[in-house]
């Protein structure tokens, strides 16, 4: 039940008041002083206060009204306070609504405006009560995220991808396989790296291999190594991901795009840990955690017949659905920040952009509209940009790399180039902000924001079409 303060030196309106509120379910507390009034403040919770102008008689000037106001504002800035005087000073009405009031209300009151005011700010009031605690909550969470996890540096705001991030923090440590969905270029990799981060494997090296970005007469040579001669080219023997992942992590990202012979010895080494070489007869032994990731609804391609379903249980003992980026839209804009130069900042009209363009779920989307040119290679990942976040992850080049927790990652060599090739004569929108020009170095380009200068006489309107150049 709401508490309501009521501050008067009438009794017999505390008491009227105490009768209107009681037949609303509405609990009244009456003080005959503002020390009264102060002091009851201090000892109960109390939702609203409705107090008078003035505690002295024959005093009309309002100005008692004024202090104690001042002191319930200096002590409980988020009270609601509504005034009431039988002597209806305009100009410290106006004043005191400007300083916080919450309504002003003549002698003699009209009890239905009195109390669906009141109905209302009580409403309000505890409204933000609760929005205010549920915001403290999230952000004590989010502390306590980062201090007790290893988060890569992940750019983040939205409740939606913290939840995605506790359960990630919580898995890290069971040593079994996880399967990462969702679209391109929401952070699968991100999630990977951040799992192997927290990981009991966390000193071993996390190892990518880009199903989709290889050929599928490679994918067995890349996944578990050949010996010399194994193949057309094959001069001298060399390993495969799983022996350079043995006592870390091997990241499978597109796992939808394996072929059925490399699903079926990836089957066989998950059950296991033992493999052959191509072209070899001895037997390796291995220790890896496998993570995978797919954009692709493998549920679909069982029924099809073109994925293993017993390899897909194998790889989904733990499943971890990141939402696209629309479906987070809080991260959005940090995400954008994080795009810019230091020191940089968006206009609020750019801003306004990004939060209505249609971003398809991938946050280097959100890249291109900031202004930064997108990575080659739409939705997926370039490893350079700083600070790292989701959704900018390592992939790319060559079917992907191996990287110890202490040093870069080494590219292994793979495909991507023809998307690569295909996107250089795109068109892209280039959103212009005020200030120097900054540059966005990413994957050997450097990619420009159209800047203008502050004294720059024209400057294109965020709601007009933006100017547009050749990537």
């Amino acid at each position: 039940m709401p508490t309501v303060l009521i501050i008067d030196d009438n009794a017999a309106v505390g008491v009227a008041l105490d009768v209107l509120f009681s037949l609303h379910d509405i609990a009244a507390l009456h003080a005959a002083s503002p020390e009264e009034g102060l002091a009851l403040l201090a000892r109960e919770p109390v939702d609203l206060v409705i107090r008078d102008m003035n505690f002295t008689a024959d005093t009309t000037s309002g100005e008692e009204g004024v202090a104690l106001f001042r002191r319930i504002r200096a002590s409980y800035p988020d009270l609601p306070v509504i005034l009431l005087t039988a002597w209806t000073h305009l100009d410290a009405a106006v004043d005191l609504v400007k300083a916080g009031a919450a309504d002003y209300l003549p002698k003699p009151r009209n009890d239905e405006r009195l109390l669906a005011t009141v109905t209302n700010l009580v409403e309000l009031g505890q409204a933000n009560r609760a929005l205010s605690q549920r915001v403290g909550r999230e952000r004590r969470e989010r502390r306590e995220l980062e201090q007790q996890y290893d988060l890569r540096g992940l750019v983040w705001a939205d409740p939606a991808t913290e939840r995605v991030l506790q359960l990630a923090c919580q898995v890290a440590r069971a040593d079994v396989p996880i399967l990462i969905t969702g679209p391109n270029g929401t952070g699968k990799e991100r999630i990977a790296e951040i799992i192997q981060a927290n990981s009991q494997v966390n000193q071993g090296p996390f190892v990518v291999l880009n199903c989709g970005a290889l050929p599928s007469e490679l994918i067995e040579a890349e996944l578990f190594g050949a010996d010399a001669g194994a193949y057309t080219g094959a001069t001298k023997a060399r390993e495969g991901k799983f022996e350079a992942a043995d006592g870390g992590t091997l990241f499978l990202d597109e796992i939808g795009n394996l072929p059925p012979a490399g699903q079926m010895k990836l089957l066989r080494v998950l059950e296991t840990g033992r493999f052959e070489r191509l072209g070899s007869n001895r037997e390796r032994q291995v220790k890896v955690r496998v993570i995978s990731a797919t954009n692709a609804d493998l549920a679909a391609m069982i029924r099809t017949g073109s994925f293993r379903e017993d390899l897909f249980y194998r790889l989904n003992v733990i499943e971890l659905r990141l939402p696209a980026l629309a479906a987070r839209p809080l991260d959005i804009l940090p995400l954008a920040l994080s795009f810019l130069a230091p020191g940089k900042r968006l206009d609020p009209g750019a801003e306004r952009a990004l939060l209505a363009h249609p971003l398809a779920g991938q946050c280097a989307r959100a890249e291109e509209r900031d202004g930064a040119r997108q990575p080659a290679g739409a939705g997926r990942d370039h490893p350079r940009a700083r600070p790292r976040a989701a959704g900018r992850t390592g992939g790319g080049s060559r079917g992907g790399g191996v990287r110890g927790r202490a040093g870069p990652r080494r590219h292994c060599g793979g495909a991507g180039q023809g998307r690569r090739r295909g996107l250089a004569g795109r068109e892209r929108t280039r959103l212009v902000a005020p200030g120097p020009v900054p540059t966005h170095g990413a994957a050997g380009h450097r990619a420009l924001i159209r800047c203008a200068s502050p004294s720059s006489p024209a400057f294109p309107p965020w709601s007009a079409p933006c100017s547009r150049s050749a990537s």
